[in-house]
């Protein structure tokens, strides 16, 4: 019979949601740039429309996060009626590897900026002379890592353990212990981005940087800053694998949503011990207090 599946792979029905993804993203980010540059030319007329492009950005946003909402939520109901086969599983893990490598790269775009600096500094006058070039630049004052830093570390790694661990509990169909893992693993991730979130108060109302002025603080909030958007995201991907779990939609042989979310939190892990060796302890210098 024509409707009967003969085969192990998945043939997607037509859905709206990916265009209005792509859609929504560039609104979101083509306002938010005309946005930006209107506050920057602080003009009368710029800043009528830079008012315009601000809605027209949260507008996008907002579409963005509905359209991400309902695109994954329709995969989590093919997930549940059995859609995902061996060899989709196998497919998934393939874009999402793929999907990680991507990611690797743009955080890899911000350590060549770091070290690019730090190992050949500016000097004052924007040149490169490699006598004069110090680094961190004049005027800037590090955090000390064994502070702050070392905390958040602590907490994310922590976090990936607790993650490690209810990964283990759903194989061995042990749901209370992977529910507990799940929702340590999440809670420690909301206070590192707290922590973090502290962290950049301090920064700025202490004076020691700030994003504009130098090349260091503009790398430090650029990659910290994209690395906690990642802690961020990851969270969230953890606490609706949390709410899937508590509905028993995973299964010792069939959990492919934690399984990604689990590979994306332990990525974000090592993201951050590469930034905390590279950023908070070699690249602070003499200058860290």
């Amino acid at each position: 019979m024509a409707s009967v599946k003969n085969h192990d792979y998945q043939i997607l029905p037509p859905s709206i949601w990916p265009l209005a993804t792509a859609v929504s993203l560039f609104t979101m980010l083509f306002s938010a740039a005309h946005w930006f540059e209107s506050m920057r030319a602080n003009a009368t007329l710029s800043a009528g429309a830079g008012h315009t492009f601000m809605i027209v950005a949260f507008v996008g946003f907002a579409v963005l996060i509905f359209s991400l909402y309902s695109w994954w939520a329709s995969i989590s109901r093919e997930a549940n009626a059995g859609e995902h086969t061996p060899v989709v599983r196998i497919g998934v893990r393939y874009s999402f590897m793929l999907f990680i490598t991507s990611e690797v790269m743009v955080f890899g775009a911000f350590f060549w900026a770091f070290f690019k600096y730090a190992l050949h500094p500016m000097a004052a006058d924007g040149s490169f002379p490699l006598n004069y070039g110090v680094w961190p630049p004049e005027g800037v004052s590090t955090l000390n890592p064994w502070h702050l830093p070392l905390v958040n570390t602590i907490l994310l790694v922590t976090s990936g353990a607790f993650c490690t661990w209810a990964h283990h509990a759903i194989v061995h169909n042990e749901r209370r212990k992977a529910a507990i893992g799940l929702a340590v693993a999440i809670g420690l991730g909301w206070i590192f981005t707290m922590c973090q979130a502290y962290e950049y108060y301090e920064i700025v109302h202490g004076g020691e940087f700030s994003f504009s002025g130098n090349v260091y603080g503009a790398v430090f909030f650029m990659a910290t800053g994209l690395h906690g958007a990642h802690v961020l995201i990851g969270s969230i991907f953890l606490l609706v694998c949390l709410i899937r779990l508590l509905r028993g939609a995973f299964t010792p042989k069939q959990h492919l949503g934690f399984e990604m979310a689990a590979w994306y939190w332990h990525f974000v892990d090592v993201v951050w011990l590469f930034l905390f060796v590279a950023v908070y302890i070699w690249g602070a210098g003499g200058s860290a207090h």
